[in-house]
């Protein structure tokens, strides 16, 4: 039998896929900044890929923004917080929860054996100095370790890898984006044009994007036509447009030669025809 104040007090946070994003952000961020920056500043939130630092004055805002790509580099390393991409500071007075006596004492025994070996900042300058001085020897021992650094943001990864996975995923969406872009835009366009155009799209991308368009297009244009019949409001210029895309980039027919009542359209458009047909009449 253990006793539960001896339990939880060892018990800490622990990274892992899936979790917290905010509650692994804060169980780091003592090792990540140290304990004299953690003093003074403490993650309180997480608004869209912004982690919101909450600081007890404008000075240390100032100054730990001047430190953010370091401490972005820093929450990279998890897979919860891979997706924080800034930092956003807030002023006020950070509150910290009321320890156990056992938790004090175990406070009390990692104060003293800090102390025997750095005694705490006495200003702030000093403790961000400290705190520059712990990541550039993170960095250097990650160097010497046969590590190498994201050619983007320069956060640590595995010898041999040009990018983060969050850089390279970034990457990826952008590509992603401009093929569907494209295929929405200039939906007459052979692939292989496509291909050039987009920088690093291969064949199979290409494919896999088509085919994703392709189904959510039906889709919305069948929920659209749902809506109609109810008589709620749609966005008809989009929905034209989105027919015309959806026809071309199904059928990969010369937009010259398409006519509104071709048999070509009826069979692309099938159920959704007449829907679309009397969308277009209405103007």
């Amino acid at each position: 039998m253990l006793r539960l104040g001896s339990v939880l007090e060892s018990w800490r946070p622990k990274a892992g896929p899936g979790g917290d994003p905010l509650a692994a952000a804060r169980s780091v961020w003592p090792e990540l900044v140290g304990a004299d920056v953690a003093r003074a500043a403490q993650p309180v939130a997480i608004e869209r890929d912004a982690l919101v630092i909450l600081t007890t004055s404008a000075s240390w805002s100032h100054q730990l923004a001047f430190l953010e790509p370091e401490i972005v580099r820093g929450l990279a390393s998890l897979p919860e917080t891979a997706a924080l991409k800034r930092l956003r500071f807030r002023v006020g007075k950070l509150r910290r929860s009321a320890p156990t006596a056992a938790a004090s004492a175990a406070q009390a025994r990692r104060t003293r054996a800090a102390a025997s070996t750095e005694t705490p900042a006495q200003t702030l300058d000093e403790a961000l100095a400290r705190l520059r001085r712990s990541v550039e020897r993170g960095r250097a021992a990650h160097r010497a370790g046969g590590g190498g650094f994201c050619a983007v943001c320069e956060a640590p990864i595995a010898a041999g890898t040009p990018r983060c996975t969050p850089c390279r995923d970034e990457v990826e969406r952008l590509r992603r984006f401009a093929c569907e872009r494209l295929l929405f835009e200039a939906p007459w366009l052979p692939p292989s044009d496509v291909l050039t155009l987009v920088a690093g799209l291969t064949p199979e991308e290409y494919d896999a994007v088509r085919r994703r368009l392709l189904r959510s297009w039906w889709d919305e244009m069948w929920r659209a036509g749902k809506l109609f019949r109810l008589r709620q409001p749609i966005d008809r210029f989009r929905l034209r447009k989105l027919a015309s895309s959806f026809v071309l980039l199904e059928t990969r027919i010369d937009p010259n030669r398409l006519e509104m009542d071709s048999a070509v359209r009826k069979n692309a458009l099938g159920e959704l025809f007449d829907f679309v047909r009397e969308i277009e009449t209405l103007g």
